[in-house]
């Protein structure tokens, strides 16, 4: 860790030899005083929010961040100056290029990327039509993406031949809009315009524009932890508009989103790639290490291990807790991983496909995805529960991790896909088709293989003896204590 001398000596260096760094302009240019003559009557409240700003304290107006080139391809005319409605990432590295950079290598930057998951075939077909029909979009879009997934995930934003945004992919603030100039991302997802208070994007509510809801609700999650209550608790503690803001010496009475993923510590900087502090990615039907999930995204952060960024995270909960407490809590955490994927994520994987051929073909012989129930069943088993409980276990709520994981995890799995399973065998057996016979009969040695296993047999009245007599003599012991 540089001490504070080690600090001075660096910055001399740097001064010295003339490294560039972001000059803070002497004065507002005659471009934005220009706009602000229109703005501050016309849009008064975007005025008053850019004069609350650091920008506005540091000369940056109108122009400085929405400067165009007449190349650009959504540049346009107005009022003498060519500009763009969007600012992008790229826009924004004119002044916070190590940010951007951070931002561009993370996963949040690439979220728009969803637009060929099996999430967004439910947006497109399954909830929605064509029927959302604009000037760029003559085939029409879902009205349920537009409005749902790409709000979050972000759009790839279309420029229309007069200039103007279409409607299906503007306004858009999206985690990872695909802009007009070819980057991915959005700043203000976070840091709203036109303030862009660091108050506002360090609090848990800034996050909850995305992170909420049956599939992955961190925002309800911190809520019910103990690092919620007390952020709530004691708001006015949080020096939350500290230039600063260093966990354990700006203020030490909770952690919120961002300091966990990316803010300061005595020992890290901050950081705009919020993987760099995770070690699981708990979205898919199985928990990958991280560096590996970046690596398929082809993130240069995928040299930096999964382990690493556990001890980040690490760096980040001693600021607060004792390395015993933060040590035996990931063993806690990872126990509920590998409990997922040992009782339910391998062996529901392994009977949907074993069911899959089974199942409502096209024309072509190819499954059509969430044609029969069992495929929203297996969806939300692994896309809902099972995200609920790995997500509520890595922030510490219990409620979320049992009623809303581990509990419908379990109710989902014996009361709704084992009897889906047996159907289909059923119906598989008694089929004309030789195929389908022999996909049943398959599927029904993967159903039995399953519920004969130590994880399931208890359905079977089939408990090893041994943990039949624990239990029994558990449950006695706890009867005699409190009878």
């Amino acid at each position: 860790m540089k001490t504070k001398f080690q600090s001075i000596i660096i910055l001399c260096v740097i001064l010295a030899i003339g490294i560039s760094t972001p000059q803070i302009p002497a004065q507002l240019s005659e471009e934005s005083k220009e706009c602000m003559q229109c703005h501050k009557e016309v849009n008064v409240s975007l005025y008053q929010q850019w004069g609350s700003s650091k920008h506005y304290g540091a000369n940056v107006g109108c122009y400085e961040c929405h400067r165009a080139e007449i190349s650009d391809v959504d540049a346009f005319e107005h009022e003498d100056y060519y500009i763009s409605t969007i600012v992008s990432p790229l826009d924004c590295a004119r002044c916070h290029e190590t940010e951007v950079d951070e931002f561009l290598n993370s996963h949040h930057s690439k979220a728009g990327r969803i637009m060929g998951s099996l999430d967004n075939v439910l947006a497109e077909v399954v909830e929605g039509n064509s029927k959302f029909i604009t000037e760029g979009f003559p085939h029409g879009n879902s009205a349920a993406a537009v409005n749902g997934c790409w709000q979050c995930h972000g759009s790839q934003v279309k420029v229309l031949e007069d200039g103007r945004l279409d409607p299906a992919t503007w306004p858009n603030t999206g985690m990872g809009r695909i802009n007009p100039d070819g980057s991915e991302g959005a700043c203000s997802a976070c840091h709203q315009r036109h303030e862009f208070s660091v108050a506002q994007a360090r609090r848990p509510e800034n996050c909850g524009k995305c992170h909420l809801g049956p599939d992955h609700p961190q925002k309800e999650i911190y809520e019910e932890s103990k690092h919620g209550i007390n952020f709530f608790a004691n708001v006015d503690r949080m020096n939350l508009s500290s230039s600063k803001w260093v966990v354990g010496e700006d203020y030490d009475i909770a952690p919120t989103c961002a300091t966990c993923h990316m803010s300061a510590t005595a020992n890290q900087s901050i950081t705009h790639n919020i993987g760099l502090r995770i070690k699981w990615n708990n979205r898919p039907v199985h928990s990958k290490l991280s560096h590996e999930t970046d690596a398929k995204w082809g993130l240069e952060s995928s040299n930096i291990h999964a382990d690493t960024r556990r001890n980040n995270m690490q760096d980040v909960c001693v600021a607060c807790h004792n390395s015993n407490f933060t040590d035996n809590f990931f063993i806690q955490y990872e126990g509920l991983i590998d409990l997922y994927d040992d009782k339910y994520a391998t062996p529901g994987e392994a009977l949907y496909k074993a069911a899959v051929p089974l199942l409502k073909k096209d024309d072509e012989g190819n499954h059509i995805a969430f044609s029969d129930k069992i495929d929203f069943t297996w969806f939300e088993i692994w896309h809902h529960e099972g995200r609920r409980a790995r997500h509520a276990a890595s922030m510490m709520a219990p409620d979320y991790t049992h009623w809303h994981g581990t509990y419908d995890l379990a109710k989902n799995f014996y009361s709704e896909l084992i009897p889906e399973i047996e159907e289909i065998i059923e119906h598989g057996l008694n089929s004309d088709n030789k195929d389908d016979v022999k996909a049943a009969k398959n599927l029904q040695k993967v159903l039995e293989e399953t519920m004969h296993s130590d994880n399931h047999k208890w359905i079977e009245g089939k408990l090893d003896p041994d943990e039949k007599e624990r239990r029994k003599k558990a449950a006695d012991e706890f009867k005699s204590r409190y009878k």
